[in-house]
C-alpha cells in the first residue's frame, strides 16, 4: 500500500511544485514591473473618467437643446385651459411626466431649484449649518483613522503579551471615545437642525406662493393638476427636508470614509490592489443598480395615494351632514375601502420588491465585498512588497487588524453609498411633488390653466372662446364690453355680455340657475380670467363679496366682523370697539359681545355657534366695518326677516355702498335701480328697474296664470251646463 501511495503523492507534488514555480515567477515578474502596471492601471482610469465627463456634458447639451425646442414650440400657444379636444394628449403628457421619477436631467433641475430655495445664500445660517456639518463630519472621519490604528496596537500589545502596554491601549481608547461621542452627538443634531431649517425656508415661501395672487383658489377651482395641495404642503415638504438634510450626511460623510480609508490602505496594501478591487465593486455595483426597481417613482405614488385617501376623509367631513340625510354612509364607505386598498396593495407591492433588493444588496455588501476585503488584508502578509520591511508575528497582526478595521470603515462607507442610491431615489419622488406644485403655482400666476372640461354641449366650438384672453382696464365704475361668461364647466353661457353701471345705480341680477350669474361675479372679482373684451372695474380692494354662506375665520368675535383686517389694522384705521358696537346695533347683534364673558376676545367655533340667519347678519357687519365701494350679495339674506332684510339694504345704501344683488325675492327689487336678466338661453336684458311697476306688472302676471288655471274648469263647467 505504501509504495502504490507514494507513486500516486508523486505526480500531485510535482503540480504543486509547477504551480507554486509559476506563481512565484509571476509575483517577481509583477513586482519588478510593480511601476509601469500602476501608472498603467491609474492612466487607463484617468482616461476613462475623462471619456465618461465627455459623454456627460455631450448629453447635457443634447437635452439642453431639445428642451429649448420644446420651449420655442410652446411659445407659439396662448395659456388656456385645456379643452376636451386636447385632453387626452395632456393627460399622455401628464401620465409620461409622472413615471420619470428617476435620476434624470429633470430631478436635477428641480433639486437645484429647490436648493435655492432652502439655501438662499452663502451668509444663512443654512450655509453656516453646513459648514459646521461637515467639519464634524472630517473629525468623525480622522476619528475613525485614529480607532483603527489604536486596534491594531492593542491587538499587538495582546499578542506579544505586554500587560502594561495593552492597559496604556485601552486606557487612551477610552479617553478617545469622549471627542468621538461629542462628534457623534453634534452630527446628529446639525442633521435635524438643517431639517427644520429647509421645511422652515421651503414653507415660507410655498405659503407665500400660494397666498398670493389668488393662486390657491386657482389650484382648486381653476386647475385640476393638484388634488391635494394640503398633503403637499404639510407632509411631503417635511418629508422632502428630512430626506435632504439626511442624505447629505448619508452621501457626505461615506465619500470622506472612502477617500480617506483607501489613501491609507493603498500605502499598506499598494494601490494597484485597492484599485482592482474597487473595480470589481463598481462592476458589482453596476448590476446591482441595474437590478434596483424604480423606488423613487414607488414612494410618489404612495405619496399621491395617501393623499388621495386623505382628501376623500376630508370631503366625507366636509359634506357629513348631506351623507347624513341621504343615508349614504355604506356608499362613502366602500369609496373610503377602495382607497385605503389601493394605497395597502401599493405598499405590499414596495415591501415585496424591497424584500428581493435587500436580500441582494445584503450578499453583496456584507459577504462578497467582504470577502475581497480579506483577500486584500492579506497582501502584505502572503506578498513582500517592494521596500517592506521584514514583519513579525506582532506587527503582521497589527497590520492585518488595522488594515481590516479601515477596509470595514471603507466598505462599509460604500456600502451606505450604495444604499443611498435607495435613499436618492425617495428624495426624487419627494423633489418631484414638491416641484411640481411649484410648477403648478408658477403656471396660475401666469394665466396657464389646465383643466379638464366636460361641458354638456361639448367644448369643440367654444375652443376659440376659451382659448382667448381679454382685457382689463382699473377704472371707477363698473362696465362689461363684449365680454363672454363661461360656466366652470366649459358652456359659454353669453357670448358677449355688454352693461355699464356707476357708482350709485344698484343692481339686481336675476335668471335661472346656470345662466351665468356666478361667473359673472367671479370676473367681477378677479377670480376667472377675462375670456374675450374688455372689462372696466375698480380695483380689487374697492368690491366685497357676501355668499349666501358667509366664511366665518378662526378667531375671536371681532376677528369675524373685521375680518380679513386684523387688530393693528383696525387701530390704524381708526376704529374702536365702540364704532364695531354701533354697526352690531344696526343689524340687532349687540347682544352677542353680551354671551361671553370675554366679549369681542370671546372665541368660539363660530359656524357652529351661530344660526345661518345671525352668520349673514354677521357678514353683513363685516360690510359694513369695509365700507367698500361695491358689494356682490348672493342671496345673503336667504335666512333672514324682512325687517332685517330692510335694516341691511336701507344702512348699506346710506354708507355709500353699491349694491349688486343676486337674488329671486321680490321685496329687495325696490332696493335696486338696474336689472340684469337672463334667459338660460345665452339671452339677456339689461335696463332701468321701476320697482313698482314691475311688482304691479308681476302681481298681475300672477293673477292672469290663476285665471288661466281656472279655464280648463270654466270649458268642464260650461259643457256640463250645455249638456243640461
Amino acid at each position: 500500500m505504501a509504495p502504490a501511495q507514494s507513486k500516486l503523492a508523486t505526480p500531485i507534488l510535482l503540480r504543486e511544485s509547477t504551480i507554486r514555480a509559476v506563481v512565484s515567477q509571476l509575483t517577481q515578474l509583477y513586482l519588478s514591473n510593480r511601476t509601469r502596471i500602476s501608472r498603467a492601471v491609474y492612466i487607463t482610469l484617468f482616461v476613462a473618467l475623462i471619456n465618461r465627463v465627455r459623454n456627460a456634458i455631450a448629453e447635457q447639451k443634447a437635452a439642453s437643446a431639445h428642451d429649448a425646442a420644446k420651449r420655442a414650440e410652446r411659445k407659439g400657444t396662448t395659456s388656456s385651459f385645456s379643452t376636451a379636444a386636447d385632453d387626452q394628449d395632456a393627460a399622455a403628457a401628464a401620465k409620461k411626466k409622472k413615471k420619470k421619477v428617476e435620476l434624470n436631467r429633470e430631478f436635477f433641475r428641480s433639486l437645484l431649484r429647490l436648493l435655492r430655495i432652502v439655501v438662499p445664500g452663502w451668509r444663512s445660517k443654512e450655509t453656516r449649518l453646513l459648514i459646521s456639518h461637515s467639519f464634524f463630519l472630517v473629525v468623525r472621519t480622522l476619528i475613525s483613522l485614529k480607532v483603527a490604528a489604536m486596534d491594531g496596537a492593542i491587538v499587538k500589545a495582546l499578542v506579544k503579551g505586554n500587560g502594561r502596554e495593552f492597559l496604556m491601549r485601552i486606557v487612551w481608547w477610552m479617553l478617545i471615545a469622549v471627542p468621538a461621542t461629542f462628534t457623534n452627538s453634534m452630527l446628529s443634531y446639525h442633521q435635524a437642525e438643517l431639517s427644520l431649517r429647509y421645511r422652515t425656508r421651503l414653507t415660507q415661501f410655498i405659503h407665500d406662493k400660494y397666498l398670493s395672487q389668488l393662486t390657491f383658489y386657482g389650484i382648486s377651482a381653476l386647475d385640476d393638476r393638484i388634488k391635494n395641495p394640503d398633503q403637499l404642503i404639510a407632509v411631503d415638504v417635511a418629508k422632502f427636508s428630512n430626506s435632504l438634510a439626511e442624505l447629505y450626511s448619508n452621501l457626505a460623510k461615506p465619500m470622506l470614509d472612502m477617500t480617506i480609508y483607501t489613501l491609507s490602505l493603498s500605502k499598506s496594501v499598494g494601490g494597484e490592489g485597492v484599485v482592482f478591487m474597487a473595480l470589481l465593486v463598481q462592476l458589482s455595483a453596476n448590476v446591482m443598480r441595474v437590478l434596483t426597481p424604480p423606488f423613487g417613482k414607488y414612494v410618489a405614488d404612495e405619496a399621491r395615494l395617501e393623499g388621495e385617501f386623505r382628501f376623500q376623509h376630508s370631503r366625507l367631513i366636509d359634506h357629513a351632514e348631506e351623507v347624513a340625510l341621504y343615508a349614504g354612509h355604506e356608499a362613502e364607505k366602500d369609496t373610503l375601502d377602495k382607497g385605503y386598498f389601493t394605497l395597502i396593495k401599493h405598499v405590499n407591492y414596495i415591501l415585496r420588491r424591497r424584500f428581493y433588493h435587500g436580500f441582494m444588496e445584503d450578499f453583496v455588501i456584507k459577504y462578497f465585498w467582504g470577502a475581497l476585503g480579506l483577500l486584500l488584508c492579506s497582501v502584505p502578509v502572503f506578498v513582500k512588497l517592494p521596500g517592506q520591511a521584514v514583519l513579525n508575528m506582532g506587527d503582521r497582526t497589527e497590520s492585518f487588524v488595522t488594515n481590516r478595521r479601515m477596509l470595514l470603515g471603507a466598505s462599509d462607507a460604500f456600502g451606505r453609498v450604495m444604499f443611498s442610491y435607495r435613499e436618492i431615489m425617495e428624495l426624487a419622488g419627494y423633489t418631484s411633488r414638491v416641484a411640481s406644485l411649484l410648477d403648478v403655482m408658477d403656471d396660475i400666476q401666469s394665466g396657464h390653466f389646465e383643466k379638464k372640461l366636460v361641458s354638456s354641449s361639448g367644448t369643440e366650438n367654444n375652443e376659440a372662446v376659451l382659448r382667448g384672453r381679454g382685457k382689463v382696464v382699473e377704472s371707477t365704475d363698473i362696465e362689461f364690453i363684449d365680454v363672454p361668461i363661461i360656466s366652470p364647466n366649459g358652456d359659454v353661457l353669453v357670448k358677449a355680455l355688454s352693461f355699464s353701471l356707476k357708482q350709485g345705480d344698484h343692481l339686481l341680477v336675476v335668471g335661472p340657475n346656470g345662466c351665468g350669474k356666478s361667473s359673472l361675479f367671479r370676473i367681477l372679482g378677479g377670480l376667472w380670467p377675462v375670456y374675450g373684451g374688455t372689462v372696466h372695474k375698480p380695483p380689487f380692494t374697492d368690491i366685497f363679496y357676501i355668499p349666501q354662506r358667509p366664511y366665518l375665520s378662526r378667531g375671536s368675535l371681532r376677528q369675524q366682523i373685521i375680518y380679513p383686517d386684523g387688530l393693528r389694522t383696525m387701530r390704524a384705521k381708526g376704529v374702536s370697539d365702540a364704532d364695531l358696537m354701533a354697526v352690531l346695533r344696526m343689524l340687532g347683534l349687540e347682544h352677542l359681545v353680551e354671551l361671553y364673558p370675554e366679549g369681542w376676545d370671546a372665541e368660539a367655533e363660530w359656524r357652529d355657534v351661530l344660526s345661518g340667519g345671525l352668520q349673514q347678519r354677521v357678514a353683513m357687519a363685516r360690510l359694513f366695518y369695509h365700507r367698500p365701494r361695491y358689494a356682490i350679495l348672493d342671496e345673503c339674506t336667504s335666512s333672514v326677516t324682512l325687517d332685517t332684510e330692510k335694516a341691511m339694504y336701507e344702512n348699506a345704501k346710506a354708507l355709500g355702498i353699491t349694491l349688486m344683488t343676486v337674488s329671486h325675492r321680490r321685496s329687495l327689487w325696490k332696493y335696486h335701480s338696474r336689472i340684469l336678466q337672463f334667459d338660460g338661453q345665452g339671452n339677456y336684458v339689461f335696463t332701468g328697474l321701476d320697482a313698482e311697476k314691475r311688482l304691479a306688472l308681476e302681481d298681475e302676471k300672477e293673477d292672469l296664470d290663476v285665471l288661466l288655471r281656472q279655464v280648463p274648469e270654466l270649458e268642464r263647467r260650461i259643457e256640463e251646463l250645455t249638456a243640461l
